[in-house]
């Protein structure tokens, strides 16, 4: 099998950073090569310069056997090297066949052929089996099939190499699926993909080969037979994480969050009620938009709860305020912590003393930046913040240790009961341990954690109980015993826990 690309030797320096030392790759013709790595390992770094977004220092990149210079995105994009970003990058106020041809529309003279346009892309669509019309604004269509447009401006280019960056982090497992199938599809078809992503259990389902990076390095590679989660834990960490989770369930202490008949904004016809005892760490499964992140805003007062009785340590609480929720000891990290977690542009120590300004204030008023330092000091020796000091810019971390300043800031105020909406996401393999064992950490001090995830495996190792929500309701409760994942995807799809027996 030939090499469709070969990228030897690259070297990108960044100031103070080598992001890239050394590195080689090759993909073959219609070869899927999964690219995994922890966050900081070189892996987006590689795949800008592969698509022209960046120029690599040193080294070689021979595509179709020609030596090439990738001095632009567009020159990727002639040679037939297309990239689809994990942030889809679609214009809202176009329909699909708009961004499908976005500043290469057919034109005659200086008129745009829509009809011609619309024709094309609906072709393109209907390959990829998207389902939906190439007139539908982008605005009114699903994160899955925005990726069927991304796709579809890929196929639109003639391209022979697809670059996927987690393609699926925040796609539902219907979507992942259908994505699955189109990726089989285009392989058929002639295309190479090049596949970023964190969830092993996806790359080992898909990949024909792995390529490990670890610190800007080659950290070893993997054929398809050789293909194991724990083959590749070991290439991208260097180290074994078979520990790193518990094995067995905590007995829980008091109750320390009772919610009774909820009802929350999304799903206002829908009640829901569970317990939460001191010491116990429950997941929060289900699909995409089962209503488990509407619970979790409505306890914050995110988004106020239309219902429902709630009790914090025996004391009742309906926030209609994030404040109001901090107050009585609960306290939440978002799914979304780039946006809402923690303030980029600013620094480490910044962003976690920022819940304790009040608290800390000199004579109420003045900022204690001496208490801020020590807070800050503690608890990134706690949490294992990497992060040249507190001064360091929040944006310019890890995902993983951006995570740890978002968990920081809320454990500066010792809260009763945790709540994290996907407290993995886009998190590598290596980070993901220590949050999981900083969880059970908390747990075992006493601390209530209640978590979603999308994630079926996380849900399924961290769990002393799982509470299964389908369409905005509870469909069924399973003790760590119970929770397998046939289970919990039979309650997730609209089974009730008396169908299971």
């Amino acid at each position: 099998m030939s090499d469709l690309l070969s990228a030897q030797n690259l070297f990108k320096q960044f100031p103070g950073v080598r992001a890239l030392d050394n590195v080689s790759l090759t993909v073959a013709h219609q070869e899927l090569v999964a690219v995994i790595g922890e966050n900081g390992a070189g892996k987006s770094t590689l795949m800008k310069i592969l698509a022209g977004l960046q120029s690599p220092d040193r080294g070689q990149i021979h595509f179709e056997g020609q030596a090439v210079v990738l001095s632009g995105v567009q020159a990727a994009q002639s040679l037939g090297i297309a990239l689809i970003h994990q942030e889809l990058v679609l214009a809202d106020n176009l329909d699909a066949a708009g961004n499908i041809f976005l500043g290469r529309e057919p034109r005659r003279g200086i008129f745009i052929q829509r009809e011609v346009m619309r024709e094309k892309a609906q072709r393109l669509l209907d390959q990829l089996g998207a389902g939906f019309a190439a007139t539908t604004p982008v605005s009114e269509l699903s994160l899955g099939q925005r990726q069927m447009v991304e796709i579809a401006k890929a196929l639109s280019l003639d391209a022979k190499l697809l670059i996927m960056d987690e393609p699926t982090s925040s796609l539902s497992m219907r979507e992942t699926e259908n994505l699955f199938r189109v990726i089989a599809g285009l392989r058929k078809a002639g295309l190479s993909i090049l596949y970023i992503s964190h969830r092993l259990g996806e790359v080992k389902h898909l990949a024909d080969r792995v390529v490990a990076l670890r610190d800007g390095r080659n950290a070893g590679g993997l054929s398809r037979e050789e293909i194991t989660h724990d083959a590749m834990v070991r290439l991208m960490v260097g180290r074994d994480l078979s520990g790193a989770r518990p094995v067995e369930a905590r007995p829980p202490g008091e109750v320390v969050l009772e919610v009774k008949s909820l009802r929350t904004q999304a799903f206002p016809a829908h009640e829901v009620s569970f317990q939460i005892c001191r010491g116990e760490m429950v997941g929060l499964a289900g699909l995409v938009g089962a209503g488990r992140t509407e619970v979790l805003r409505a306890l914050f007062g995110v988004e106020p709860p239309l219902a429902g009785e709630v009790q914090v340590a025996g004391k009742a609480l309906l926030a209609r305020h994030p404040e109001e929720a901090l107050a009585a000891g609960l306290a939440l990290v978002p799914e979304d912590r780039k946006a809402l977690g923690v303030f980029l542009e600013e620094s480490v120590q910044w962003n976690v003393a920022l819940t304790t300004l009040k608290r800390d204030a000199k004579g109420g008023v003045l900022v204690n930046e001496k208490a801020g330092a020590a807070l800050t000091e503690e608890l990134g020796r706690q949490l294992r913040i990497k992060a040249a000091s507190p001064d360091t810019l929040v944006g310019t971390l890890s995902g993983g240790n951006q995570q740890k300043v978002v968990l920081g800031k809320w454990l500066a105020l010792a809260p009763k009961v945790l709540l994290l909406d996907e407290p993995t996401r886009g998190i590598d393999v290596g980070a993901k341990a220590e949050i999981y064992q900083l969880m059970e950490k908390l747990a075992a001090e006493g601390m209530a954690v209640l978590f979603a995830s999308s994630e079926l495996e996380e849900v399924l190792a961290i769990s002393d109980r799982v509470l299964v929500m389908h369409e905005g309701r509870l469909s069924g409760e399973l003790s760590r015993a119970e929770a397998t994942e046939e289970r919990i995807m039979e309650l997730a799809t609209g089974l009730s826990r008396s169908d299971l027996g």
